[in-house]
């Protein structure tokens, strides 16, 4: 990364100027040295990320007023600052990846998501989605297992790992994820509602998440609305009976 190589030159520089030209003790040039390798390494940093919050907060106008191509544009930009900074490209890759996931041009969207962010947990969960619909199973389960692992606090996260697994139809499998989730996210009534569900027999109820849940393409919001209005419709059927 060339930030660091340009804080340990700089830092270095510094060192031996107080060294040579100043004839200060090692200890006190090595310290220095130290402190302006932090001092560097932290302000090329911070103004990396400033960089790349602007064109994140460009895209998000750039979706909020429907130019998908122009907020991938955008987004694209950040790549130049890639070489200066760790995870920059993986966490991009993941953004034009759930992008694209969200308009639906799921292949392009796995191909982005593949190369994306481990700790960015909606790509990976939308990675996940992706090998379950290539029927790669032991793929969506190993990406999973790494969102989790990366982001342990998220309960929608738990959720869509065992919402998944029950839909391939690993329900004891789904139970479990769920009990580890309960354990991490502890009075989550979501999950612990969900979890109460599966070990009943029943189907999870997703929808609590709302526009979250509903990104991942996994059920329509219309959909629902049929169901709850067919349910309702039958419950009066009973009633007059």
């Amino acid at each position: 990364m060339l930030n660091v190589a340009v804080s340990l030159a700089l830092s270095l520089a510094v060192g031996a100027a107080l060294y040579f030209l100043a004839s200060l003790q090692p200890w006190i040039c090595a310290l220095v040295a130290i402190t302006v390798f932090g001092a560097s390494y932290f302000l090329i940093m911070r103004y990396v990320m400033k960089r790349i919050e602007a064109l994140a907060e460009e895209a998000q106008k750039d979706l909020q007023g429907s130019r998908t191509e122009k907020a991938i544009l955008t987004l694209k930009k950040g790549f130049k600052f890639a070489p200066w900074q760790f995870f920059i490209k993986p966490q991009i890759n993941a953004q034009i990846g759930t992008v694209l996931f969200l308009t639906r041009d799921f292949p392009k969207a796995f191909d982005y998501l593949q190369k994306g962010y481990a700790r960015h947990w909606v790509g990976m969960g939308m990675l996940a989605i992706c090998y379950m619909k290539r029927n790669k199973t032991g793929k969506m389960i190993d990406t999973f297992d790494k969102a989790v692992a990366a982001t342990r606090k998220e309960s929608l996260l738990w959720c869509l790992y065992a919402y998944c697994l029950d839909k391939i139809g690993e329900r004891e499998k789904a139970i479990t994820t769920l009990q580890k989730g309960a354990k991490k996210v502890p009075n989550s009534e979501p999950l612990e509602a969900n979890l109460k569900a599966l070990q009943e027999g029943r189907k999870m109820r997703m929808m609590v998440y709302g526009d979250m849940w509903y990104q991942f393409h996994l059920e329509k919001p219309g959909n629902i609305v049929r169901q709850q209005t067919k349910a309702i419709q039958g419950r009066r059927k009973i009633v007059r009976r």
